[in-house]
Order: structure tokens, then C-alpha cells, then sequence
């Protein structure tokens, strides 16, 4: 754990109590003692912005002033020594110390802010998470879920994985894409451009979705980051007008419609078949579809098949077709979901940060410095604030463009000649793939 508090979780305090949250609350949530609470809360109201700056309650001769020096080289070569050993093990180790005994020895906080000022602690990227969507109330098409099945081998067409899509409020099966992991493919899960194929197939056959729920996978959810900034995908996904919404971790039960349905695709289609190549395989899934919709009784349906409960679930209404996907997509939508974003980065020692994967340089001027960031809509900048919120610099968006956002497919639409490549290598037969769509 951070042995001093950030500046996302100071805001946040300052702001939580300002809502009228109480301080035994903040303190659940945040894991911090309700004086450290208390103590934010004060400053925040007294002096503003201003008073989050500074730490209080650090000597002013520094960490461990008061004690006697051979305390302070104990623990540094300690902590050479054992590069895991934490405030916690280190207090412990000088209590039970020889040379140290009935005498008082620094606290594990007070260990902790000499290791912080020595350099010698892990830097704890502050937690915000990214803006939250009103989630739809259920009916047809409001709420679509998305997921892909571990990898498997398939005899005649090899390891593959299966993105399957359904319709939360009708239950409908709306999707099942064999996304292919051939032996010349790195990545052994579906990437950006795979997702996207399997969606557009579902949006051209059923419409565009209100939302889609998945799950924290890498390409939906920047889990590298405390802070995360929205992937590629989800910001294609917000031009399109679809609402990206997360299960929680480690609850598989809210994608549970789609975690059934790997079974059911795998029983109903995969198991026991050997296909003669990947077209076979995505012919049997495409045409087992409609037995899936129009037959197969749902229990959850009162045995009823998804479309003769729903009728009015064979289209969402909002057309969607290969062609249209550049009209289609505003960036307008994007920019008014980052204007309620906000996020945090410490600036490197050459003056970088990074953004959804794209460097800007903010300054060495302010290196090592935790930084606040936010989007302006009407500039299409990213403002940059200090802890005290004195404005740093602006930087412009960069990297975002509808043709970054439609991927391979661009060419594909937007070139009056469009050569389709031989030998097929997987990247090749997903865009042909989305031209027999668009055709």
C-alpha cells in the first residue's frame, strides 16, 4: 500500500466530503485512517486547491531526523540487502534489533517516508476510473454482451477462439465468430480488428446495439493502468453510438448469458465435427444461428425460442451497414465522454506521460511530477494541471481520426479499386469477410 497519499485520492476526499460523504466512509473506501481523512478534508476546505500540495507531519530536517543515525543506515542497508523488505517487515526487524533494544524505534510510516525521500519506494499510480454509463433497463437490443471463448483446437482448422455476442433482453444468439489462432498468429486471443469484424457482422444483421457489455480483457480495458484511458475499441464503439459498459472482476456471473453460450456453440456446432477448413466452420455457426433463435426452446424464455418471445427482437431499428460506418461515426460522442474523464500521470524523466497508448511530451521541467489531466471539447486539447491546478501545458489529441478508428476496413471502403491479396493470410480473409458484407 502507498505510504502517502496521492493526488487523485486528496481530490477525492475533498470533493466526497464536500458531497456531504461521511469521513468513516471515505476511510472504508479509500483505506486510509479517518484522521488522514479528517486531516485532506480540513486543508481542502481552509485553503482550496492550494492545501493538497504539501504533506504534513514530515520532520523539517527530514524522515528520521530525530533518531540516531545508525537507525538510518540499518535500514538502507537493509533495504539493499532485501529489496522486498516494506516498512512493516523493516520496523519489526529494528524492534527485535540487539544493538537497538529498550529503545524506541520509528514507525513503519515514519519508515516509509525515509524510503520515500531516499528513493526507495514503488511509485502508486492513483485509481480513477473511467466515466460511468447509465446501464439500460433490458429490453431487446438495449443491452448486447460480448465475449470470447479460451482458445481450442478444432481438427481441419486449428487453434481457435470463439467470439460470441448476445442479446441480454431476448436472449437472442446473436453471434458466434471462430476468430482463427493459426500457428503464424503470436497472440494466442482475439485482437481489435477481430472484435471489430465479429460486431460489424452482428450490427449488419441485427442493427446497432444501445450498449455492449464485456469483460476487462486488454483490448476493451487499459488494465495496465490505475488511470485508465479508453482503448481503440471502445472509442470506435462510442462514434458508433454503443455505450461500453464492464462486468466487475472476478464476477463471471454478469456475463453469464455469453458464458453459457460458449458451451452451447461448442455442443451444438464444434464437438465431434472435423471441418475441412476455417469457411466450413463459420458456415455451420452462421446456420445453426437460426436454429438457435427460431427452435431451440430458452428456459429462461418459458421455453419459448428468443423469437417467438420476441418478436420484434429481429432488429434493433438503428440500421448499420459496412458502408455507412464512416457517416456513422461521430467523433462529437468521444469527445463529450472525455470531457467527464479525468486522469493522472507521473511525467517521466525525459518530460513524456502517455495517453491511450500515444506519447506527449509535457516537459522535463515537471519529470517525476504526478500530474492531472482533462479534455477540453471545444480545443480537442488535453490540459494538464499540477497538484495546486496551475495549468502546465496543452496538448493536442492526437492519433484519433476515423480512419485510425475503422482500421483495415477503411481502404475497403473508401478506395474506388480494392485489390484483395493472395495467398489469404488471416488479417486478408477477415476483410474479405466484411467486403461479401458490403458488396
Amino acid at each position: 500500500m502507498a505510504l502517502v497519499t496521492s493526488l487523485a485520492e486528496r481530490l477525492d476526499i475533498v470533493e466526497s466530503s464536500a458531497a456531504g460523504e461521511a469521513a468513516w466512509r471515505i476511510s472504508q473506501r479509500l483505506g486510509w485512517r479517518q484522521p488522514t481523512i479528517r486531516k485532506w478534508r480540513n486543508r481542502g476546505r481552509k485553503l482550496g486547491r492550494v492545501g493538497l500540495v504539501s504533506h504534513m507531519g514530515r520532520p523539517a530536517k527530514g524522515a528520521l531526523s530525530s533518531f540516531p543515525e545508525e537507525v538510518s543506515t540499518t535500514l538502507l542497508r537493509w533495504r539493499q540487502e532485501h529489496p522486498g523488505w516494506g516498512p512493516i517487515t523493516l520496523h519489526q526487524e529494528l524492534a527485535q534489533h540487539p544493538a537497538l533494544a529498550g529503545r524506541n524505534v520509528p514507525s513503519p510510516a515514519s519508515i516509509g517516508r525515509f524510503l520515500h525521500a531516499k528513493g526507495l519506494t514503488k511509485w502508486y499510480e492513483p485509481h480513477q476510473e473511467l466515466p460511468k454509463e447509465e446501464k439500460p433497463v433490458g429490453l431487446p437490443h438495449e443491452m448486447w454482451e460480448m465475449d470470447a471463448q479460451g482458445y481450442q483446437f478444432i481438427p481441419g482448422v486449428g487453434q481457435v477462439s470463439l467470439i460470441n455476442l448476445n442479446d441480454r433482453g431476448s436472449h437472442l444468439r446473436l453471434m458466434s465468430y471462430p476468430c482463427w489462432l493459426g500457428d503464424k498468429r503470436v497472440e494466442r486471443h482475439a485482437q481489435t480488428a477481430d472484435y471489430q469484424t465479429a460486431l460489424r457482422l452482428a450490427f449488419t444483421d441485427w442493427g446497432l446495439p444501445l450498449a455492449l457489455q464485456v469483460d476487462h480483457e486488454s483490448v476493451f480495458y487499459d488494465n495496465k493502468s490505475k488511470s485508465p484511458f479508453p482503448t481503440l475499441l471502445h472509442l470506435w464503439l462510442l462514434a458508433l453510438g454503443v455505450t461500453l459498459h464492464f462486468g466487475r472482476l472476478g464476477r463471471a456471473t454478469d456475463q453469464g448469458m455469453t458464458e453459457r453460450s460458449h458451451q452451447l456453440w461448442t455442443g451444438q456446432v464444434v464437438q465431434g465435427v472435423t471441418f475441412a477448413h476455417w469457411q466450413a466452420l463459420y458456415d455451420a455457426l452462421y446456420q445453426r444461428r437460426d436454429f438457435l433463435n427460431t427452435i431451440l426452446p430458452c428456459a429462461s424464455l418459458a421455453n419459448q425460442p428468443p423469437l417467438t418471445a420476441y418478436s420484434q427482437a429481429r432488429h434493433s431499428g438503428r440500421l448499420y451497414r459496412l458502408e455507412w460506418e464512416a457517416e456513422l461515426l461521430d467523433l462529437k460522442r468521444i469527445d463529450a465522454y472525455l470531457t467527464r474523464g479525468r486522469w493522472f500521470r507521473r511525467v517521466a524523466n525525459n518530460g513524456v506521460i502517455s495517453l491511450g497508448g500515444i506519447v506527449y511530451y509535457v516537459g522535463s521541467k515537471w519529470k517525476q511530477q504526478q500530474i492531472e489531466i482533462t479534455f477540453d471539447p471545444d480545443t480537442r486539447q488535453f490540459r494538464c494541471f499540477d497538484a495546486a491546478a496551475h495549468l502546465l501545458k496543452e496538448l493536442p489529441w492526437q492519433g484519433i481520426s476515423i480512419e485510425r478508428l475503422m482500421g483495415d476496413v477503411f481502404p475497403l471502403i473508401h478506395f474506388p479499386v480494392f485489390q484483395l491479396a493472395l495467398p489469404f493470410t488471416w488479417e486478408e480473409q477477415r476483410v474479405i469477410r466484411l467486403y461479401e458484407i458490403a458488396k
